[in-house]
């Protein structure tokens, strides 16, 4: 991954405001703020330039962030998210930074950029296959897992990042009683199965709600916001012609 000269000076020298803002609690003691964080000063440009197209402030409303609440982030991959979460549940909440071993050939730098300095002092990493999560029972108030399900279907090297139902067993388990899963995908056309996550990078959402009413967690709503009807559902979304455009579903699941 590229990482700007600018984008690392961002970091460095935002490292002590950023801890001492957290340590005074300005953040905390209030619904969940994804507007004011998202106009944090600290963020990161190459971040804020995805916002348009990611909509995170209407994905975490749809969820229903508060401040102060446990997160588990499923797939962190760069930190986009993580620079979002960690900023709107405040001093108060907590977010985990998850990352597949597997996967960690595709992050490059980023994780450890997010994290330099204690710059995010309510992070915690944690890297584990899908179906290992390192987290206790019934301690997240969410698990958030973002443009990541279709991994279940694929194998890095003939590698597999996770049983896919111990994985959605590990999502209940450490889930708080009445705790939601958000899940997030690229669409996959029907009977496509769990191995279109290999060739596509494409999920079916009946895939996911199926797995996760087999580890007890039901649908509380779907969303729209993020679909795309001129997106065909056939090709890799990594290719030119879909790249960025893909249409995908959005799901909050409850236990």
């Amino acid at each position: 991954m590229h990482v700007s000269k600018k984008y690392l000076l961002n970091f460095v020298t935002s490292c002590s405001l950023v801890a001492l803002a957290f340590a005074s609690g300005s953040a905390a003691a209030q619904p969940a703020n994804v507007n004011a964080a998202l106009a944090s000063v600290f963020r990161p440009s190459e971040d804020i330039v995805d916002d348009a197209r990611r909509k995170p402030a209407q994905v975490l409303a749809f969820a229903g962030l508060e401040t102060g609440m446990d997160v588990l982030e499923l797939e962190a991959g760069g930190g986009y998210y993580t620079e979002i979460l960690s900023r709107a549940v405040g001093a108060n909440g907590s977010v985990i930074l998850h990352y597949a071993p597997g996967l960690m050939g595709f992050v490059g730098d980023g994780i450890d950029l997010r994290t330099a300095d204690n710059r995010l002092p309510n992070v915690r990493v944690s890297v584990t296959d899908f179906d290992a999560l390192d987290a206790a029972d019934n301690s997240m108030d969410m698990v958030t897992w973002i443009l990541g399900p279709h991994e279940l279907g694929f194998e890095p090297d003939g590698n597999s990042l996770g049983d896919p139902a111990d994985t959605f067993n590990e999502i209940a388990r450490v889930l708080k009683p009445g705790g939601v899963l958000l899940a997030a995908d690229h669409i996959a056309t029907d009977g496509a199965g769990l191995e279109a996550g290999g060739s596509l990078h494409r999920i079916e959402e009946s895939i996911v709600t199926q797995m996760a009413a087999q580890a007890g967690l039901s649908v509380v709503r779907s969303s729209d916001l993020l679909k795309n009807p001129s997106d065909p559902l056939t090709a890799n979304v990594f290719d030119p012609s879909i790249q960025n455009r893909s249409s995908k579903f959005v799901v909050l699941y409850r236990k």
